[in-house]
Parts: structure tokens; C-alpha cells; sequence
């Protein structure tokens, strides 16, 4: 799977709701997706997503890579090696250029001056700490739309036409922590010209309650792993936030 495919099948559903990215992007995204056509436009639109692609631009410039390399856009949505060492002054940038694409320069600056000590740029981070929504204003910064927006993980209890019964831990908020909670069971809408192959018991990957992907078992691995670690640096610096 090339770049351009995985970071369509993640950043279609944001797409559809109006959340982030060119209003008509969608069509160019699907084709990517399901017969690898329209890469180009799709590239195009990916690089347009106010929050997406100055994370892509920082990994890959870390590590003289494209933006929409595999690696690069597997590290921002999964987690892989490309998220070690980023240093507090490599997070800063990202956040300044997170202003010019909508983010409130006094948030950047408050977020600047609290970061963790190692701040990862993967997609759990930016949604707890950064924030849901900060960035385009299209979504309120809340626990329910920060567990829709995260990359959460879901074992395949039931397959139907175009349902998914899935069983997910959800985020929990308790003494001031954000952190994995329970599993709870629920029932997606899929398509199956996107997963033709999913079947009961896969995991798959949800992106605003949209299964985007049935992950291999290393990215399986990874995403809980990083999704773990990107946590405790936001509760890390949430911490700090309160105590001002």
C-alpha cells in the first residue's frame, strides 16, 4: 500500500464530515482507496489538511523522506521508529506551523511553553493535547469527540452487509488523566469495496468510527504502544497546564 492510500483511508472520514481538508476531496480519496487511482489529486488534497500535513512535513523532514512516504504517514496515523527522538524544539515548529493553517497562536504559545519532556507527533498526541478541533474550529475539544477522532483499535465481532459489531476500549477521564478504558460494543458502518476481506475476529482500525483499516499484526502492536505513550506525554503536560 503506498502513502497516498493510507493517509486517504485515515482522512476520509474527516473528510465527508466537513472536518478538515478541501470540501471535494472525497472522490479523488475513495479511488485511491479502492483501485489506487487519482494518486496525484489525492496527494494534492492529502497535503491541503489544515491538521495533517505539517505532522507529515516534520517526520519527513526529520528523516529525508517524502511526506506521504509509507513510513512517514504510518508513523503520524499508527506509530512506528520515525516518532523517536523528536525533541521539544521539533514539536514547537510543528505547532507554529499549526498557526498558519488555524491553530490560535496564544494556544501554540501555551502549549510551547508545557510541552513533555519527549512529545510524540502521532495523531493520539495531537488529539489530547493539541486538542480535537483546535485546529479548524469545525469540532469542540471534547472526550467523546477525542475518542471518535483518535485512532482506536476494534475486534470484529460480527461482519454483515455493512455493519461491523466491534468490541473497542474507549478513552476513560479520571483525576485529571485521560487513559484506555473498558471495552465497549458497537455497531459501524463499513464499506466493503474498502475492506473486502475483513472477517470476525480481525482488528481493525477506526478513524471517526469509520474502519479505515484491518492492521497487521506489527502495526497492531505499534498503534497500541504509541497510543499508550502519546497519552502519558499529554497527561504529562495537562498537568502542568492545571497547576498554573
Amino acid at each position: 500500500m503506498q502513502g497516498v492510500q493510507l493517509a486517504a483511508r485515515f482522512s476520509i472520514a474527516t473528510n465527508r464530515l466537513k472536518y478538515c481538508g478541501p470540501a471535494d476531496a472525497e472522490p479523488a480519496l475513495y479511488r485511491t482507496i479502492v483501485d489506487g487511482t487519482n494518486l496525484e489529486a489525492s496527494r494534492t488534497n492529502l497535503l491541503r489538511f489544515e491538521a495533517l500535513e505539517p505532522y507529515l512535513a516534520a517526520i519527513a523532514a526529520k528523516h529525508g523522506l517524502d511526506p506521504l512516504d509509507h513510513d512517514v504517514v504510518e508513523a503520524y496515523w499508527v506509530g512506528n521508529e520515525l516518532l523517536e527522538d523528536f525533541t521539544r524544539e521539533d514539536f514547537r515548529g510543528i505547532l507554529d506551523t499549526l498557526t498558519h493553517r488555524g491553530l490560535p497562536r496564544s494556544m501554540a504559545d501555551t502549549f510551547a511553553a508545557h510541552l513533555p519532556q519527549r512529545p510524540l507527533p502521532h495523531h493520539t498526541f495531537h488529539v489530547s493535547y493539541v486538542g480535537v478541533g483546535n485546529v479548524t474550529g469545525h469540532v469542540k475539544t471534547t472526550l467523546p469527540n477525542m475518542e471518535a477522532c483518535r485512532v482506536s483499535w476494534a475486534r470484529v465481532l460480527q461482519v454483515t452487509k455493512d455493519r461491523l459489531e466491534v468490541e473497542k476500549p474507549a478513552l476513560a477521564y479520571a483525576r485529571g488523566r485521560i487513559s484506555i478504558g473498558v471495552p465497549v460494543r458497537e455497531t459501524v458502518a463499513y464499506d466493503p469495496r474498502m475492506l473486502p476481506q475483513v472477517k470476525k475476529g480481525d482488528h481493525v482500525a477506526l478513524h471517526w468510527n469509520w474502519p479505515a483499516l484491518v492492521p497487521t499484526d506489527g502495526q497492531l502492536a505499534n498503534l497500541k504502544e504509541y497510543t499508550e505513550r502519546s497519552l502519558e506525554a499529554a497527561n504529562e503536560s495537562l498537568a502542568q497546564l492545571r497547576a498554573l
